[in-house]
């Protein structure tokens, strides 16, 4: 064997655990993971500790916990249950959660590794479970059934040695794949001819890339003799892929457990925040500090009051000698720390339990929706996190793959030009001529579909043109289309096909001896690569089944000399042995041998446009939503389906941005005129009159290619850092539609991240169904997958999975703008309800010289945010519907963008409309006071009557005040408001009527009801609590009849429309 190949790699496998004969290599053992896959986060030892350490790595639980610590350590005027018992519900609750998601992993990490595998031990078949198994080991795989690891495969029951495979557990995609045995091995059938293998395999240390594989393979015969052989990714058989059509398999585990290629791309994705999470971080920030700017002031405003000896020292309450000599800074530092406990309830702990609880449960809705449900496919909408809900009703970008997405992704043979001759369906047959039968013979043999005579298998495409029961089996529905469109060679060689090459090649071998190669692509990698043929038809030919919308294919041949085989031969087995840069070889070899072709025709095949496609991107441009088309297909097809589905429109000019036109200009020139062009018009396109555009407003339409883009995102020569992107971003702006074609699946990131990153930060979504979509499902703000015929790996990858194209547009106008308007209200809630509660609070030290006296008494600091007030806030975040779900989608510019509930406008009303009430409810109880009230028996109220008095008021104001803000009512929505209230009222009898047992003290003890006794506090709370509504009463019908909104509007319109039916 040829020293260059047989090196020492990183891991060395012996088959069946046999070591080589004496005195042919050192046998150096090798330690490998067992086949457990573990996908779970905790187990039972480190779930609290891990979990805990986890929940306090987020700012407000570790604010909380300070806070809590303090009230342990230092004398304040709040018990530690008060902080303490509010965290504890927010960690317990989100520990729960987190538990019962990671048992669900426990759960199916057992039955995965507990199934049974045959494996070969002794030549004889045992039976044991998956978990046990080694590399090294020889397994059986049987018809049906995944496979347990990642294995080399060594033979087949099929006499030719290969297998059929379908990874829809890795990509989901159905169509059959066909592996191949490794040749020296493929004729052992029993298990006794695979246990006497002598083999190693090398390889490299395991690698997360499901398709860039480096094997090699040195078999020994009973030291006989030694010899290498390459192995690739068609001998691999990848863990969780099936076996299919095949009666079983043997091959040998190379990687197992956690180092499978399928638990390598468990890798979880990069953390999406949305634009609320992000303005709830910096409303928190603002809260945090009127919280320590509220400390210092009362602990400087203390010192002051205190600074005349008769209120610092009263008669009866002399200090003792140790106060007197404590230190004055640390005594300062200590009043902070209270006066911050005192306040800390402006900061809402339990705001991040209602939230998550809302968008978890929220979820619920979007995939119960049966409008969105797939009959066809039986798919319905997933969610696979329910953090970017309201980013839904956000999106600005909407940036969509083209076949598959926009369109159906199922090919039909539509025509073909041979030699300049068009050829339709019905009269496709072999004609006398050499360019006829040698078209059919490239489109016959340059393909990767296998035939199978049987009704019953997975997924695929029976023929219509065989009176048997004949199937396809392809990973390329292209290939199948072209195969049932038309109807003895030897197989030598395959180029496979790649997205870089753009075409694949097979070397045959007809039965007189003469050996081709055909080759078929789209026609930017055929044309360039021709020498003779009608080049100037076949082109004209492609070019308009391309305006048509077809997608082509070119195909072309060479006639081989036995001499020119034999070097091509040996390239490509030097290329695949290579165990370093082998993919480069390869593409270095396949371009020295894909050259000086004779053109032999095209063929075209139509894909049609989905359903609704053209409404759905209609009513998204008409809610402001501008729509990108990112695709690898050439540009007239891509343009031909941007017209077919509404994209451009018949009075959108186009404006171009291709290699073509950069050839004829330079790029400097080309952007600068499409600058001037689209700038005639002041200012950008904004969302607004994207909204606002007809049909006979004059718009543009922008087309830019795969190279046109990497000039522009490559840097000058200069290496200034505008480079072109600010003024190609610029013209994007000012166009209604933008077409990407050839696009590589990188660029299509590339072009997400670039608007995504510009200067108006606008919120991202990009939508697609393939494996070559997910690196811009992943780069967008919001990543959506279609459940479609390229597979799964989209829909696994992304945030959210739709069956069709069509159903996006009711998770953006409907879902996307329900959830959006109802968690800014209750984040706005939020913050309001806690300044309704703790201003109070504030206002009350001035009256009581700044002791750090709590105004509410410790179970209802306790309760207000977790009993009082979170259930209606929570059900109305839940159903709120401001406008039907019917008139959102008639309606779609009621679509609110740029964040606008949780602007700094919106949030400013609110924290001063909670300080106005709060003003009302404090100092309108103290007016009532000052009067000195008394109840029937004489007794006056006490501090405790004045601050439940304030309490009651408040509960009921804020209650009140989001039965106000409901539209949509239901009885649930009744139960929630009112009975909350009622629970307040029966809680405070039974708190204040009861003598509890563990209590050391009882302050509250007959204080509700010596306050519901008194006539003038009845008068006073009724008063107090129409006095706080009325300004926002006020402004809303102020603001409804002066400045409506299009929503209000709306409310209107459908408000007299019921009256007058």
């Amino acid at each position: 064997c040829n020293s260059s190949y047989c090196r020492n790699t990183d891991r060395t496998i012996y088959v069946g655990h046999r070591e080589p004969p004496p005195g042919t290599e050192a046998y150096i053992p090798q330690r490998f993971p067992d086949n457990r896959i573990v996908s779970s986060k905790y187990t039972f030892w480190n779930f609290i500790p891990k979990n805990l350490f986890e929940q306090f790595r987020r700012i407000a639980n570790f604010y909380f916990l300070i806070i809590f610590l303090v009230q342990l350590i230092i004398d304040t005027p709040t018990s530690p249950v008060t902080s303490g018992l509010p965290l504890l519900f927010v960690i317990t609750v989100t520990a729960i959660k987190q538990g019962y998601e990671d048992w669900l992993r426990h759960k199916a990490d057992n039955a995965m590794n507990q199934c049974p595998v045959h494996f070969i031990q002794h030549g004889k078949l045992v039976r044991k479970q998956s978990r046990k198994l080694r590399v090294g080991d020889i397994v059986m795989v049987k018809e049906d059934e995944t496979f347990p690891c990642d294995l080399i495969f060594l033979s087949s029951s099929r006499g030719d040695g290969t297998c059929f495979v379908t990874t829809a557990s890795l990509d989901g995609e159905s169509s059959h794949k066909t592996h191949y045995a490794v040749q020296d091995t493929k004729a052992f059938h029993s298990e006794q001819e695979i246990d006497a293998l002598h083999a190693t395999i090398e390889c490299e240390q395991p690698q997360p890339d499901l398709y860039n594989l480096l094997f090699l393979s040195k078999y020994l015969y009973f030291g006989m003799f030694i010899f290498c052989r390459p192995l690739g990714s068609e001998n691999l058989l990848l863990r969780g892929a099936t076996l299919k059509n095949t009666e079983k398999i043997f091959g040998v585990a190379i990687y197992t457990g956690m180092e499978t290629k399928m638990a390598l791309n468990y890798q979880s994705k990069s953390q999406k925040r949305s634009a609320v999470e992000k303005s709830m971080n910096v409303f928190l920030i603002v809260y945090l500090c009127i919280l320590i700017s509220k400390a210092l002031i009362n602990t400087v405003l203390k010192y002051v009051w205190q600074s005349e000896p008769f209120r610092d020292e009263p008669w009866y309450n002399q200090k003792t000698e140790p106060e007197r000599k404590r230190n004055q800074f640390l005594q300062a530092f200590t009043d902070f720390l209270a006066f911050m406990v005192l306040f800390n309830y402006i900061i809402p702990v339990s705001m991040y339990v209602t939230v998550e609880m809302q968008k978890f449960l929220g979820s619920y809705f979007l995939t119960w929706d049966e409008e969105m449900f797939d009959e066809d496919t039986g798919e319905g909408p997933l969610v696979n996190t329910s953090d970017l809900n309201e980013e839904l009703g956000q999106i600005e970008y909407v940036f969509t793959d083209k076949t598959g997405t926009l369109t159906e992704n199922n090919m039909e043979f539509v025509e073909c030009c041979i030699e300049g001759h068009v050829y339709i369906p019905h009269v496709i047959c072999l004609g006398p001529f050499k360019g006829e039968e040698l078209f059919f013979r490239a489109l016959c043999l340059c393909h990767t579909v296998q035939v199978k005579d049987d009704d019953n298998v997975d997924g695929l495409k029976k023929s219509q043109l065989s009176r048997r029961s004949r199937i396809y089996i392809s990973s390329s529905p292209d290939e199948v289309a072209l195969v049932e469109g038309i109807q003895r060679f030897e197989l030598l060689e395959v180029l496979s096909f790649d997205s870089v090459r753009r075409r694949m090649s097979v070397i045959v071998k007809s039965s007189t001896g003469d050996i081709f190669l055909f080759c078929k692509g789209a026609d930017s990698s055929i044309f360039p690569r021709v020498k003779e043929g009608k080049i100037d038809q076949i082109r004209s030919r492609v070019e308009r089944n391309a305006v048509e919308g077809l997608r082509t294919l070119c195909v072309a041949y060479k006639k081989l000399t036995a001499e020119e085989y034999s070097n091509a031969q040996k390239m490509l087995q030097n290329a695949k042995l290579a165990l370093q840069d082998r993919e480069k070889k390869l593409a270095e070899v396949y371009e020295k041998i894909e050259r000086d072709f004779i053109l032999l025709g095209a063929t075209a095949v139509e894909d049609r446009l989905q359903e609704k496609a053209a409404d759905t991107i209609e009513a998204l441009q008409k809610a402001g939503i501008k729509v990108w088309v990112l695709t690898g297909d050439k540009m007239e097809t891509a343009a031909a389906t941007c017209y077919a589905c509404k994209l451009f429109r018949r009075n959108t000019q186009i404006l171009e941005l291709t290699t073509k036109k950069i050839e004829e200009q330079s790029l400097h020139d080309v952007l600068f005129d499409l600058s001037k062009t689209v700038l005639r018009h002041s200012g950008s396109l904004t969302r607004d009159s994207l909204s606002g555009l007809s049909t006979d407003m004059q718009d543009y339409g922008l087309i830019i290619d795969g190279a046109a883009l990497s000039l522009i995102m490559k840097p000058r020569q200069d290496g200034s850092s505008g480079n072109y992107r600010e003024l190609f971003l610029e013209i994007c702006r000012n166009c209604s539609a933008v077409l990407c074609c050839r696009m590589a699946p990188l660029q299509k990131a590339q072009i997400v991240k670039l608007i995504k990153l510009s200067k108006e930060h606008p919120i991202t979504l990009a939508i697609g169904d393939g494996a070559n979509d997910v690196s811009m499902i992943l780069e967008a703000h919001v990543g959506i997958g279609i459940i479609g015929k390229e597979g799964r790996q989209a829909a696994r990858n992304s945030d959210y999975a739709i069956p069709k194209f069509k159903h996006l547009k009711k998770m953006l106008l409907v879902h996307g703008h329900f959830y959006y308007v109802r968690i800014s209200e209750l984040v706005q809630y939020f913050f309001y309800k806690n300044v309704c509660f703790i201003f109070p609070q504030f206002l009350y030290q001035f009256f009581c010289g700044f002791s750090q006296q709590p105004l509410y008494d410790t179970a209802y600091l306790t309760l207000y945010n977790i009993s009082f007030t979170s259930l209606p806030i929570l059900l109305y975040s839940l159903m709120e519907q401001h406008v039907s779900a019917d008139t959102l989608k008639r309606e779609p510019s009621l679509d609110v963008a740029k964040n606008a509930l949780l602007r700094w406008r919106a949030f400013i009303y609110w924290t001063f409309l909670g300080v106005f009430d709060a003003v009302v409810f404090f100092f309108g109880a103290y007016f009532l006071f000052d009067n000195t009230i008394v109840t029937s028996n004489g007794q006056m109220f006490g501090n405790w009557t004045f601050g439940t008095l304030v309490f009651t008021v408040l509960v009921f104001t804020v209650t009140l005040k989001l039965a106000l803000d409901t539209h949509y009512w239901t009885w649930i929505n009744h139960f929630m408001i009112w009975g909350s209230l009622l629970f307040y009222i029966v809680f405070s009898l039974l708190w204040g009527g009861i003598i509890w047992p563990f209590l050391n003290y009882q302050r509250m003890y007959y204080v509700f009801m010596q306050m519901l006794s008194s006539g003038p506090a009845w008068l006073g709370i009724i008063l107090l609590i129409t006095v706080s509504l009325l300004p926002d009463v006020l402004k809303k019908v102020l603001c409804r009849q002066l400045w409506p909104t299009a929503t209000e509007r709306i409310q209107v319109k459908i408000f007299f429309c019921v009256i007058s039916f």
